[in-house]
């Protein structure tokens, strides 16, 4: 007598690669992320594939890999998770008028909230000068040297006289009051726009309580935890508008809007790099990311190259000429990653 059967799913009953295939194409579709071709499927087949062995290696946990395999997946294909999309996506209200106007607020008062990280300064690059901007921008942060390396890259003086804009930056962690010296610094208003850049409770409630009248919260710090939760004033959501939301990744037009400031020298990216490596370097870089700390890794393909922080080239250099040269060129240019270090690494670096 046949007690259980046991079905085998994959591939049999389900279609997995067919389910698999339709889902990006959708999603490319909603999204915008624009044409999901037949090559890009392949990539991402073995990408999945590679992520699914993993786990049944041990190697990552489920609530690792069903993020990660995008994450790899849209950087690989260099499809951005831009701050460009939270400030655009960003909206505001007015008293009486069921119409939400898009964007950060005009001439408001804008904080970046554990901001004065490589993603934080990306942030911040863009706020000083997209064509809508704040008069005030605030960076707080914990860290002290990042705090430090922030203002010698942004002279908040330099800053006012270029493009007219307060801005401060702020270690919270030294202050007794946190929530209410934040405010005292608007004059008392409070922010019109936060942007959120840490998945940490108590900057989040941090977040919410600097907020003022139809202040909107950005929260684009990316948790890995779906229970990830932290409080939030509802009083102040009903009777002063505020309201929160999140964004993980832009459309096609911020994109485009991203390169033509690039190109056209408004805003700088390399605020984001912090490493540089070679061909050899991707394999151990994407297996030891959660634990190498920084921005952006910047890798070239044609180069053998171990992966190395910006900030250690002064110290490998004193065993290595190349690193030598590398760390006087990036301290010409503000500790930045820059086109004449790249073209000096390009002349000088170990081919593969």
């Amino acid at each position: 007598m046949i007690t259980t059967l046991l079905w085998d799913l994959d591939n049999t009953l389900l279609d997995f690669p067919s389910a698999e295939r339709q889902a990006l194409i959708t999603t490319f579709a909603d999204f915008t992320l624009g044409p999901c071709s037949p090559d890009l499927l392949v990539r991402y087949s073995a990408l999945n594939a590679r992520w699914w062995r993993r786990l049944e290696e041990g190697d990552v946990t489920k609530a690792e890999l069903l993020p990660g395999r995008f994450r790899e997946f849209f950087a690989a294909e260099g499809i951005a998770c831009t701050e460009y999309d939270a400030f655009n996506a960003a909206y505001h209200t007015k008293m009486g008028v069921y119409h939400h106007e898009m964007g950060i607020k005009q001439g408001g008062k804008l904080a970046i909230m554990a901001g004065a990280g490589p993603m934080g300064l990306g942030a911040l690059t863009y706020a000083l000068h997209r064509d809508v901007r704040p008069s005030m921008v605030v960076v707080t942060d914990v860290n002290e040297d990042r705090l430090a390396r922030a203002e010698a890259l942004f002279p908040p003086a330099e800053v006012k006289e270029k493009d007219g804009i307060d801005l401060h930056f702020v270690n919270t962690g030294k202050m007794e009051n946190p929530a209410a010296e934040l405010r005292e610094m608007t004059g008392g208003t409070g922010f019109d726009d936060v942007f959120c850049y840490a998945p940490v409770e108590a900057v989040v409630e941090l977040c919410s309580a600097v907020l003022g009248r139809d202040g909107c919260l950005n929260f684009f710090a990316g948790p890995t935890d779906k229970q990830f939760s932290a409080k939030m004033n509802f009083y102040d959501v009903q009777y002063n508008s505020t309201h929160v939301m999140g964004t993980t990744g832009g459309n096609t037009a911020d994109m485009i809007e991203s390169l033509e400031l690039t190109a056209s020298g408004r805003i700088d990216p390399a605020v984001m790099v912090t490493h540089i490596g070679g061909l050899d370097a991707v394999a151990p870089c994407v297996c030891q990311l959660p634990s190498i700390p920084g921005g952006k890794k910047l890798i070239y393909c044609g180069l053998r190259l171990p992966l190395t922080a910006i900030d250690e080239f002064e110290e490998k250099g004193k065993q290595e000429p190349l690193f030598a040269a590398l760390a006087e060129i990036c301290k010409r240019h503000g500790m930045l990653w820059n086109a004449e270090a790249e073209a000096y690494l390009l002349a000088h670096g170990e081919r593969m």
